[in-house]
């Protein structure tokens, strides 16, 4: 038989993540509503991620997924995705400190030294660099160029929706490094630090995230800065982008049940023509629509994190599980604002909120079109069999 179980410390754990958001993250929502809507940067200002982040350190909540070799938890994926899911309860987008991108573990010692240490401390921020203004979900069209010149590497190009890259002081940047032979061996990364020339713009977007135009012009680094080997930069950045897809779905999940919880409990007080909506057959079917959504995506997110501990081939079952996670949860908050009425059009709840954020579930680290894509050519071609994912 299947265990659906959780062990004790997945439950703990689980217990202290919503906690901890529901004493110190939500009681922040208003304000930063607030500011919002004075025009203030979206979402939390840095002194609160530091401040919120210290306080979870006192508990030992610090580096989540990072080896214990490095400080960290070292907790598995499952419950990386459980602690997403109680984090996606709160609009504001919060990660707990003392991570670094899977990446980084291939850093020689010296770049580890200047580099992951550092970024896992808290004392650096890194962003990856790989899409470009023509270059989006097809990775492999990427036309920034790095020209060997003796010891030293020189990039130019321009990349684009970088997240994190106004405020990266590094950047893990993939250029073309022999066009004649493509994706697969002509790509390289860099590790390049922003004092090495390159320069970032914000892009305003409709939601809380900002990311950063990055320009790179006549930009030098040594041959050292290559992370990993030359020309298997493309194999890094694959293994980057499939590190957590699951995590995304996640943390919408858990802002899909926060969504359902105010929809019922709005449906129960709001009254229309002598009787409280909930009563309406209308809405009650949009709230067990939702219901049964909400637990087929926890389904779907737990098994690709199982997967991932399983050490198995977890690509197909991200792929369903961000498809489905970005779709659903897009029909879920717009049931929600639909439940609410004028009010979830205002911006003095949370609602419309969400409903701008988690339009971006299906568009960024993969759109809709891409996993549909991966998940037909995974079945067409053989890699996976109809009913037997559970093989």
């Amino acid at each position: 038989m299947v265990d659906f179980g959780l062990t004790d410390e997945q439950r703990e754990i689980r217990a202290w993540v919503r906690t901890f958001v529901e004493r110190e993250i939500m009681p922040l929502e208003n304000d930063v509503l607030r500011r919002e809507r004075e025009g203030a940067a979206p979402g939390l200002n840095a002194d609160e991620v530091r401040e919120l982040r210290a306080l979870a350190r006192k508990s030992d909540f610090w580096g989540v997924q990072t080896p214990m070799e490095y400080g960290g938890m070292g907790l598995d994926s499952v419950t990386a995705a459980l602690i997403e899911v109680e984090l996606g309860r709160t609009f504001l987008t919060f990660k707990f400190g003392g991570d670094a991108d899977n990446i980084l573990f291939h850093a020689d010692e010296e770049q580890k030294r200047r580099y992951l240490l550092p970024t896992i401390a808290g004392e650096r921020r890194s962003c990856f660099a790989i899409t470009e203004p023509g270059a989006g979900s097809d990775a492999k069209a990427i036309r920034t160029r790095a020209v060997r010149d003796g010891d030293s590497w020189v990039i130019n190009g321009e990349k684009t929706f970088i997240t994190g890259g106004n405020e990266a002081d590094f950047a893990m940047v993939f250029a073309v490094t022999d066009p004649e032979r493509g994706a697969d061996g002509g790509v390289t990364c860099f590790l390049v630090d922003r004092d090495a020339g390159w320069t970032s713009e914000p892009i305003d977007t409709m939601g809380e995230r900002r990311p950063a135009a990055l320009v790179f012009e006549d930009v030098r680094v040594p041959h050292s800065a290559i992370l990993g080997e030359e020309g298997k930069g493309f194999t890094l950045a694959m293994q980057w982008i499939g590190k957590g897809r699951y995590l995304l779905p996640a943390r919408a999940l858990g802002g899909c049940e926060r969504l359902l919880t105010m929809a019922i409990e709005y449906a129960r007080t709001r009254e229309t023509f002598g009787a409280p909506i909930a009563d309406r057959q209308a809405i009650q079917w949009m709230i067990a629509d939702s219901q049964v959504e909400i637990e087929a995506l926890r389904l779907l997110v737990l098994q690709a994190a199982w997967q991932v501990d399983a050490g198995r081939d977890s690509r197909h079952a991200q792929a369903i599980a961000k498809l489905y996670g970005g779709t659903k949860a897009n029909e879920i908050v717009d049931r929600v604002m639909q439940i609410h009425g004028g009010m979830g059009y205002t911006r003095e709840l949370p609602v419309e909120r969400w409903y701008r954020d988690l339009r971006l579930l299906r568009i960024f680290e993969g759109t809709d079109e891409i996993q549909r894509r991966t998940i037909a050519r995974d079945l067409l071609k053989g890699h996976v069999k109809v009913g037997e994912t559970l093989r």
